[in-house]
């Protein structure tokens, strides 16, 4: 993905109309990483919009643009991971019923109602979270190891042998995959 160094530093800057143009190019971006890497359950918009809360809060202290999408997606995770806290413990809790359902289904929900579509996000849930976001970033959003690996602070060949064991999982746990 292509951004502007200039930006990110204009909104470090408080320059007027630079956190806009922030959001613009990322908010996009971030609700994917929500929507894939949240599990099922999870509200990617709120998650999206707790995500940028913290962003325009914390972007001046970001010493080097250059390093702003790995500190964005970090930042992604740790709200994600707060999230999956918050929902194991709510679980537990009598009492408390699920989500709704959306009366109003979207394309993305229509493929994960599909059967396969079903069983790959069912899949994607039971992955670790090491192996689910590697095979996220790489395979679903096209990234470069070597972009992953800085991404996730890990060493490129770390990033591989996720990859593999992921794939190796998710074709296990899909058997349809496999046939593809």
């Amino acid at each position: 993905m292509m951004y502007d160094e200039e930006t990110i530093r204009d909104a470090q800057a408080g320059l007027p109309g630079a956190m806009d143009a922030l959001l613009d190019a990322w908010l996009p971006v971030v609700m994917g990483w929500c929507l894939r890497l949240g599990a099922s359950r999870v509200d990617a918009e709120d998650l999206t919009h707790e995500v940028f809360l913290i962003v325009f809060r914390k972007v001046q202290g970001l010493r080097e643009p250059r390093a702003f999408p790995a500190w964005l997606y970090g930042i992604t995770r740790r709200v994600l991971a707060a999230h999956r806290r918050k929902a194991w413990f709510r679980r537990w809790l009598p009492g408390l019923e699920p989500a709704a359902v959306d009366p109003n289904p979207t394309p993305l929900d229509a493929a994960q109602t599909s059967d396969v579509g079903r069983q790959v996000w069912e899949a994607l849930d039971m992955l670790p979270e090491k192996h689910r976001e590697v095979l996220i970033l790489c395979d679903l959003e096209e990234r470069a190891d070597s972009e992953v690996a800085a991404m996730l602070g890990v060493p490129k060949g770390t990033v591989k042998s996720r990859l593999r064991r992921a794939r190796a999982s998710l074709r296990e746990l899909v058997p349809e995959l496999a046939a593809d």
